[in-house]
């Protein structure tokens, strides 16, 4: 795959607790971690458009405006991947499964924990980084396959099902010998090095 530059990954901190912002903030960034802070979810879904890739630490209620499950919800109906680590108090125990449920990376109790919320933000950093590099690859691999004709694109799929050069040939009402032909263009556009990456390349696109 093309090597594509990435921007340095961020978390991103959602609290309407000043005092608390800046608390977790200075063990971040003492861990090295670079942070946005966001005094409520409106703010953050503001900023959202620009905002470099990385995870959210977010408060599951905030007063005021939308609650911190109403953003992982918003996020997820925009198709956001941003992985979300929920601050909860132990009576949003309840909740919190909910938002697990919802697809949240973790939730921690307040008080939070130092050792616990660094693990769970380098956990949420992985998962995003794994999650930035198969957009990454899905987005190259809907660029060769762009580069393939129509009728490329049809030995293509049958070829990834694990037909056989006959069986295709039988199905498009052609030769063998044009198959190959087309099956030798699918590999050398796809980049693919084997029949094994040219279906791993497929699987990516679901």
């Amino acid at each position: 795959m093309n090597a594509v530059a990435k921007e340095a990954a961020v978390v991103h901190l959602v609290d309407d607790d000043d005092s608390l912002r800046k608390a977790l903030s200075r063990v971040l960034n003492a861990a090295g971690h670079e942070v946005r802070t966001y005094a409520s979810a409106a703010d953050f879904l503001l900023e959202r458009e620009g905002a470099p890739r990385g995870c959210l630490v977010l408060d599951v209620r905030m007063p005021g405006g939308p609650s911190g499950l109403e953003l992982q919800r918003a996020l997820a109906r925009q198709g956001a991947s941003m992985p979300v680590i929920f601050l909860t108090g132990h009576g949003d125990i309840p909740m919190s499964v909910q938002a697990i449920k919802d697809g949240a990376h973790d939730f921690l109790t307040k008080p939070v924990e130092r050792a616990a919320l660094l693990a769970s933000v380098a956990s949420a950093m992985a998962s995003a980084e794994a999650e930035e590099g198969r957009h990454l690859r899905k987005r190259e691999v809907t660029r060769r396959i762009g580069k393939l004709t129509p009728s490329e694109r049809k030995v293509f799929v049958q070829v990834v099902r694990g037909q056989a050069n006959k069986q295709i040939a039988a199905d498009l009402g052609c030769s063998e010998r044009t198959v190959k032909a087309h099956r030798a263009q699918v590999m050398a556009k796809m980049e693919a090095s084997s029949l094994a990456d040219l279906v791993h390349q497929a699987d990516l696109m679901g």
